[in-house]
C-alpha cells in the first residue's frame, strides 16, 4: 500500500515538472512572437517549424535537438529562443536525417554565439553518425553587435563551412534550400552543400547586399537582380534548382532524398521490439518526488528496457553501479546506471547510493571494455553525486580506480548515450559520460541537476569562504547575515544546476519527458548504425 502511495506522489511531482518544461517549450515555439510570425506568412513564407513539419514524413518519430538553446540568455538583446535555429532528427522519404532551419522571426535569423554552437552540434551529430543533413536557410548572417563572440575562434561561425567541406569528403549528403536571406559569410553554407535550391521572390544569396554594394563600389542594384533565384539559376549557376514557393521547394527535397543510396550499417544487433513490462506511463512514478531519497534504481531500469529483462554483470560486486545487458526498442545495449539505494557491500559496510566507490568503478570499467569488445552501444543513466571521499577511499586508491573508468569511457568507440535523470555532479559526470566525453546524444529529465557539487554543499563552502574574507577585513557578520548570505548563494547555485540552464548552453541536447527516453535512445542507435565503429584501443589502464 505504501508503495502505491509513494508511486502516486512521485508521479504527481514528475507530471508537475513535465508541465513546467512544456510551458517553457510553448513559449520557445513562438520564436520571435506572433506578430513576426504573421508578417512572415504575409510575405509568402512558412515558419521554420512549419517548414520542418511539411518536410518530415508524417507520423514518423522525430526528436528536437537544442530546443532550449539560448533559454533566458541574451535578454538585453531581446532574447534568442531556440538559438534562432530549429534542429530536428527525423525521416525524409524514409531516410533518417537532420534538418536545420533558421528561424527568421528571431532577429531575422541572425546568428548569435549560441546559434553557431547549435549549428556545430547539428553538424557534429551528422558527422559522427554519417547521416544526411538538410539546411533550410533564412538568415541575415552574423548578429553584428556580438561579432567578436561568433566570428574568429575555432568553434565559431567559420567552423561551419569547414565542416561542410569535411562532410562532403566523408560522403555525407548535404542539401540546402535558400528560402530567405543568405548573406555574407553565410552564403558559403548552402553553396558548399552538395545541392542548393532557391525559392523565387523570397530567396537570395550574395556576399554583399544592395546597401553594402552601393557603399563599397557605388553600384545601385536591387536584391533580386543581385542574387535572386533567376540570377543564380540562369546566369551564375550558383544554385541548382529554382523553386516556385516554400512548399514546392520542400517537396523537391523529399524527391532528392528518395534517391539517396542506402548506407552500410555498423551491425548493431536489433530484434523484434518487446514493450516494457508496464505501460509507458509507469516510469513517471519511479523517480522520487524528493530527489534526496533513495529509490529502487533497478525497477526504473526494468521499466525502460524491453520486457523488463536484464542480464546483470557482476550483480553482487560494486553495487553502487548497475551494469547490465538488455534491449531497448529491440536494440542490444549495455547499461551503466548509478544505483541510488542504500547498499550493503560484500564487506558488510553500508554504501551510499549514487556514490561511485572503487569496486563499482572497477566493475563499470570492465563492463565498458566488454561492450566495446562485443560492439554493443552503451547507455549511461546518471544519478551520481561523485566518487567516494575520505581516508579509507583515498588509501584504497579511489583516484586510480576512477581514472580507469574515465579512461575506458574516453576511449570507448561504440556509440554512447547519456540520460541525466537526477544528479550529475563533479567527476561522477565525467565517469558517467558527460558532455565532454562525446555521447552521441545527451538528454536530461526535468529532475536533472548538473554541477560540480550539490547546491547545499556548494553554498556552505562558498559562504564559509566569503564569511572568512569579511572577518579578515574586520567585518563580523551576525548569525542572521550568515544565513541570508548562505541562502543567496544557494539560490544562485540551484538556478545554475537546473536542467534548463544546462540545456540553454547545450550542455545537454534536450530536456525530455521521461516517457520519451526509449525513443531518444532508439533513434540515437539507429543513427549511429550508419557509421562504422573504430577499432577499440583503451590505452594505459593499470591492473
Amino acid at each position: 500500500m505504501q508503495q502505491d502511495i509513494d508511486w502516486s506522489k512521485n508521479e504527481d511531482a514528475m507530471k508537475m515538472a513535465i508541465a513546467r518544461t512544456n510551458r517553457f517549450l510553448d513559449k520557445i515555439y513562438e520564436g520571435g512572437g506572433k506578430k513576426r510570425l504573421e508578417k512572415l506568412r504575409e510575405s509568402g513564407k512558412l515558419s521554420a517549424r512549419e517548414r520542418i513539419e511539411y518536410l518530415l514524413d508524417k507520423g514518423a518519430h522525430r526528436i528536437e535537438i537544442g530546443a532550449f538553446a539560448g533559454h533566458e540568455m541574451y535578454e538585453a538583446e531581446g532574447g534568442c529562443p531556440s538559438g534562432g535555429v530549429v534542429v530536428v532528427m527525423g525521416y525524409v522519404s524514409k531516410r533518417l536525417c537532420l534538418v536545420v532551419a533558421n528561424d527568421a522571426t528571431v532577429k531575422a535569423g541572425a546568428w548569435f554565439p549560441i546559434t553557431a554552437k547549435k549549428n556545430l552540434r547539428a553538424q557534429e551529430i551528422a558527422m559522427e553518425n554519417r547521416i544526411p543533413i538538410i539546411y533550410l536557410v533564412d538568415s541575415a548572417g552574423v548578429y553584428l553587435p556580438m561579432q567578436d563572440e561568433i566570428f574568429p575562434d575555432k568553434e565559431h561561425f567559420g567552423r561551419i563551412f569547414r565542416n561542410n567541406a569535411k562532410m562532403s569528403s566523408m560522403g555525407i549528403p548535404q542539401i540546402a534550400a535558400i528560402m530567405g536571406s543568405c548573406v555574407a559569410g553565410g552564403a558559403y553554407l548552402p553553396i558548399m552543400s552538395d545541392e542548393a535550391l532557391i525559392v523565387e521572390g523570397t530567396g537570395s544569396v550574395f556576399l554583399a547586399g544592395p546597401y553594402l554594394v552601393k557603399a563599397a563600389i557605388g553600384e545601385t542594384v536591387d536584391q533580386e537582380t543581385l542574387g535572386g533565384a533567376a540570377t543564380h539559376c540562369e546566369i551564375s549557376g550558383v544554385t541548382d534548382y529554382k523553386m516556385l514557393n516554400d512548399k514546392k521547394c520542400l517537396e523537391t527535397i523529399r524527391d532528392l532524398m528518395d534517391k539517396i543510396g542506402r548506407p552500410d550499417t555498423a551491425g548493431f544487433d536489433r530484434v523484434e521490439v518487446v514493450p516494457p513490462l508496464q505501460p509507458n506511463e509507469h516510469v513517471l512514478g519511479l523517480f522520487p518526488e524528493n530527489a534526496a531519497k533513495p529509490y529502487e534504481s533497478l525497477k526504473l531500469i526494468e521499466q525502460l528496457v524491453d520486457g523488463g529483462k536484464l542480464t546483470q554483470y557482476k550483480e553482487d560486486y560494486g553495487k553502487t553501479i548497475i551494469c547490465a545487458y538488455a534491449r531497448i526498442d529491440g536494440w542490444a545495449v549495455g547499461i551503466v546506471a548509478n544505483n541510488r539505494q542504500l547498499i550493503k557491500s560484500g564487506k558488510g559496510e553500508i554504501q551510499f547510493g549514487g556514490v561511485i566507490y572503487s569496486d563499482s568503478a572497477d566493475k563499470a570499467t570492465r563492463f565498458i571494455l566488454n561492450c566495446n569488445q562485443k560492439k554493443i552501444p552503451l547507455v549511461f543513466l546518471h544519478d551520481v553525486t561523485g566518487f567516494m571521499v575520505g581516508t579509507r577511499s583515498e588509501h584504497g586508491g579511489i583516484i586510480k580506480d576512477g581514472a580507469k573508468m574515465v579512461n575506458a569511457v574516453s576511449n570507448s568507440t561504440v556509440p554512447k548515450f547519456s540520460i541525466v535523470i537526477g544528479n550529475s555532479y563533479g567527476a561522477g559526470n565525467y565517469a558517467m559520460c558527460g558532455k565532454a566525453y562525446d555521447p552521441r546524444l545527451i538528454v536530461a529529465w526535468p529532475t536533472a541537476k548538473l554541477a560540480v557539487m550539490g547546491g547545499e554543499q556548494a553554498a556552505k563552502v562558498l559562504a564559509q569562504i566569503q564569511i572568512a574574507s569579511l572577518k579578515a577585513k574586520g567585518q563580523e557578520p551576525n548569525q542572521e547575515e550568515e544565513k541570508e548570505l548562505f541562502l543567496k548563494i544557494k539560490q544562485r547555485y540551484d538556478h545554475q544546476t537546473s536542467p534548463y540552464y544546462a540545456a540553454a548552453r547545450l550542455w545537454t541536447d534536450a530536456v525530455i519527458d521521461p516517457r520519451d527516453t526509449r525513443k531518444w535512445i532508439s533513434m540515437g542507435i539507429e543513427a549511429a548504425n550508419h557509421a562504422p565503429v573504430e577499432k577499440f584501443n583503451v590505452g594505459v589502464i593499470q591492473a
